[in-house]
């Protein structure tokens, strides 16, 4: 048995696409550090800080993104929802909705976007790699994760190695507990502070 594992992380040259798979990421996490929209992120800061409310939205892989957000605006204090959970509340105009889409195309995103722009006029906040996108129309608040140009995308074998909205997503999660660090140093609030809301029924 160990005979066929040696074999097959021979053959494979296991670990080799892992290193170039994080080696990519960095790349692409050090341009969007490079690129980050100062403006719009303190836009975003204060929206949360002075939202009564605040909803976050998202789909599939970038709604796991959206949960890990919401609970440490919960671990700060802020009164925050999932959009679709069955404890969610009705969205009131006094209220931040943050909707995460990669491609800014998800149409359950982008419908239930319109439906709170149109029907409640609550303030939008997009997060998503496309300012071009219906979603980024939207939105009284782009943030846009772009760290290089289209035409600079890894193709091939490289794009393989992070298929789909990989890069988005980790960029997302990244920049949104960036986001937390800011906001915990304008409230003042320490670990020991946000462990205090950490849930124990666990």
């Amino acid at each position: 048995m160990a005979q066929n594992v040696a074999g097959f992380a021979e053959e494979y040259q296991v670990g080799e696409t892992l290193k170039q798979f994080i080696s990519n990421m960095t790349e692409h996490i050090n341009g969007l550090k490079k690129n980050i929209p100062i403006e719009d992120v303190i836009s975003f800061v204060d929206r949360i800080l002075n939202s009564e409310t605040i909803f976050i939205l998202g789909a599939g892989r970038s709604g796991f993104v959206a949960r890990a957000f919401a609970m440490r605006l919960m671990h700060m204090g802020f009164r925050v929802y999932v959009v679709g959970e069955t404890v969610t509340p009705r969205i009131q105009e006094n209220d931040l909705l943050v909707a995460i889409s990669g491609s800014g195309e998800t149409t359950s995103v982008v419908d239930l976007a319109r439906k709170a722009k149109k029907h409640v006029g609550c303030q939008i906040a997009a997060i998503t790699s496309r300012r071009s996108s219906k979603l980024a129309r939207l939105a009284d608040i782009k943030i846009i994760l772009k760290s290089r140009d289209k035409k600079a995308q890894p193709k091939g074998k490289d794009k393989d190695i992070a298929p789909l909205g990989t890069m988005f997503e980790i960029s997302a999660l990244i920049f949104l507990d960036g986001l937390v660090a800011e906001l915990m140093k304008i409230k003042n609030l320490s670990e020991e502070d946000l462990r205090k809301k950490h849930s124990v029924l666990e």
